[in-house]
């Protein structure tokens, strides 16, 4: 019988809140002082019948991970830390990598820069062969740091922008990869979208707190002109400063046939209430930045998102709707799809070991920087030498109706949106 992996506590409703925002880089760091403690989970191997295992007198491949199971940044983490350890009891089950079973040992940082240092060292000292961060670049620099210094391949199951990667970490950023959605990959599958159901005039939303929210405002700006849409309307503000009434009011009266925009936190809800209140019933489309039930006013309408998969019961995957079974018998039913970041490192992490033969940091780079169409639990993703953060995932996109959220369509953005 296979060993479950120890259940990971998601903090309270704040938490919930932060949830919607996957994959985003923050202006500011916050750390707290509370000292970190240490979680092991190594995947077993495992018999049944004829089933391969992989040699258990074989070293483990660890995958050394610095993430938050207890702060702010766990409900990004945690359940994205959970669905890769249920990847990984699967992959031991048939026989390991290269006759390696696989093991993953995560560090809690809670949030502290000290901590993110440590726990990479530690980590690294233990024989980590593979460095596993925390859903933010700003949070866990320095853990990315120690990776990339090691020659050892670094990934974050669910950063939201092109940060992870040579752009922010020059040549050594060779090494670091996210399989988060791009920014730029999300709001030009929310253009396209929009343009498919004939709404052809937008006013475009652009939360300036996080580079996340403001990257996916101005790819959907970017790629719905492409396609012929006309952007008659940009509001800017920044969460939390006060003025998402008048936001809301000037998106209210304008004159178009939808808005679009990424944000969360309190402001997300009310700049949705906000607009329905003033009487507008104009369609509205989000990023990942909008999943979850959690915020969802009463009754709301006309009301898109795009995200990884549904948790709401209809994900047209059969291999979704069972790893969203598997880890709701865990103890940890995931509340937004970005789990799905998790699992999909794990296969890529597996497949570049096979493919490549063993641990080498620049050879799974290699082979990464040209995975294309690679069989992601959702669906097909690509990397590539210039894009190291995920593209060309199958979005699910969810409509809300009456407050009941249901997939309408899966697509893929035809390519990411060039914003520079």
């Amino acid at each position: 019988m296979r060993k479950r992996p120890k259940l990971f506590l998601l903090i309270g409703v704040f938490a919930l809140v932060v949830a919607a925002c996957g994959g985003a880089e923050t202006a500011e760091t916050t750390t707290t002082t509370a000292p970190a403690t240490t979680t092991t989970t190594k995947a077993t191997t495992t018999t049944a019948g004829e089933e391969p295992a992989a040699p258990e007198e074989a070293e483990p491949i660890l995958i050394g991970a610095t993430i938050d199971l207890t702060s702010f940044m766990s409900p990004f983490d945690a359940p994205a830390a959970l669905a890769a350890q249920l990847l990984i009891e699967d992959i031991n089950a048939a026989g390991g990598v290269a006759g390696r079973p696989l093991a993953f040992e995560a560090i809690d940082t809670q949030v502290d820069a000290e901590q993110y240092k440590a726990g990479a060292i530690e980590l690294i000292q233990k024989g980590a062969s593979v460095i596993w961060v925390t859903c933010d670049v700003d949070f866990p620099t320095p853990a990315i740091q120690e990776g990339l210094n090691a020659g050892l391949l670094t990934v974050a199951p669910c950063i939201g922008t092109d940060q992870m990667g040579p752009k922010r970490f020059g040549d050594a950023g060779r090494l670091a990869f996210s399989f988060g959605n791009m920014a730029q990959d999300e709001g030009a599958a929310m253009a396209e979208f929009a343009i498919d159901q004939g709404w052809m005039r937008a006013a475009v939303a652009r939360d300036n707190l996080l580079v996340y929210f403001q990257n996916v405002a101005d790819a959907f700006a970017k790629r719905f002109e492409e396609l012929g849409g006309e952007v008659v309307l940009q509001e800017n503000w920044t969460n939390g400063d006060g003025t998402i009434g008048n936001v809301a009011t000037s998106l209210a009266n304008a004159d178009v046939d939808v808005v679009a925009f990424s944000t969360a936190f309190d402001d997300l809800p009310g700049l949705v209430t906000g607009v329905r209140s003033l009487g507008s019933e104009v369609p509205m489309i989000c990023s990942w930045a909008c999943d979850g039930a959690f915020w969802v006013p009463e009754g709301l309408n006309e009301f898109y998102y795009v995200t990884y998969a549904s948790v709401f019961g209809d994900d047209p995957s059969d291999e979704i709707n069972d790893l969203i079974s598997r880890m709701e018998a865990a103890g940890s039913k995931p509340t937004t799809g970005g789990f799905v970041g998790g699992a999909d490192a794990v296969k890529a992490i597996a497949a570049a070991i096979d493919a490549t033969g063993g641990t080498d940091g620049a050879s799974l780079a290699d082979f990464l920087e040209n995975m294309t169409d690679f069989p992601g639990v959702a669906g097909p993703i690509s990397l590539s030498a210039e894009n190291h953060t995920v593209f060309g995932r199958p979005y699910r996109v969810i409509k809300i109706t009456d407050g009941k959220h249901a997939v309408v369509d899966v697509r893929s953005a035809t390519s990411p949106a060039d914003i520079g």
